[in-house]
């Protein structure tokens, strides 16, 4: 009982820096799984504006045609 009497400072130290520990791990772990839903979440939305610009560039290209063909109208009157 004596050494708790001397050293309880440097226990109760001791048990908070375990404590401190448990919880840095947790929030850790926690700032792990959150990064890779970030991941997930990044690759698709890059997956969604690949889709969308390769449908605009479809667009684009038919516009392009279209205007092409026009020219080629306009050129032979």
């Amino acid at each position: 009982m004596t050494v708790m009497q001397e050293y309880w400072q440097q226990l109760l130290a001791g048990v908070a820096l375990v404590v401190w520990a448990i919880r840095v791990e947790a929030k850790t772990k926690s700032n792990a799984q959150e990064v890779a839903r970030l991941w997930t979440q990044r690759k698709e939305d890059q997956d969604t504006h690949r889709e969308s610009r390769n449908a605009t560039n479809e667009m684009l290209k038919e516009v392009r045609a279209d205007i092409k063909e026009l020219l080629r109208q306009n050129a032979r009157e």
